[in-house]
C-alpha cells in the first residue's frame, strides 16, 4: 500500500473548508476523498502554528509577492534612468 502525498495548496484548502466554509471535518473529507484523521491533523497543526508545511507555504507566497515587487521596482528604475538620460542630453 502506497502513501498519498498531498500538495500544500490542497491541504490549505481542505482546512478552510471547515473553517471558514463551515463545513464539517467528516463533510470535507467525503467531499475530498480523504480520510478525516487527515483533516483533523491539518487543522490541528495550523491551529497551533507547528505546521511546517502551512508555514512553507506562506513564507514561499511572501518570496513570490517580493521578487515580483522587486522585478517592478527594477523596471521602474531602469525608466527613470532613460527619463534622466533624456533630459540630460535635451538643450534648452
Amino acid at each position: 500500500m502506497t502513501r498519498r502525498r498531498y500538495t500544500l495548496e490542497f491541504k490549505k484548502e481542505a482546512v478552510k473548508l471547515v473553517t471558514e466554509r463551515g463545513y464539517s471535518r467528516i463533510q470535507a473529507a467525503r467531499i475530498l476523498g480523504i480520510s478525516p484523521k487527515n483533516i483533523n491533523n491539518w487543522i490541528t497543526k495550523a491551529k497551533k502554528g507547528k505546521s511546517a508545511c502551512m508555514a512553507k507555504s506562506s513564507v514561499n507566497e511572501e518570496i513570490k509577492r517580493l521578487r515580483k515587487e522587486n522585478e517592478r521596482l527594477r523596471m521602474e528604475r531602469e525608466i527613470l534612468k532613460k527619463a534622466a538620460a533624456f533630459f540630460a542630453n535635451e538643450k534648452p
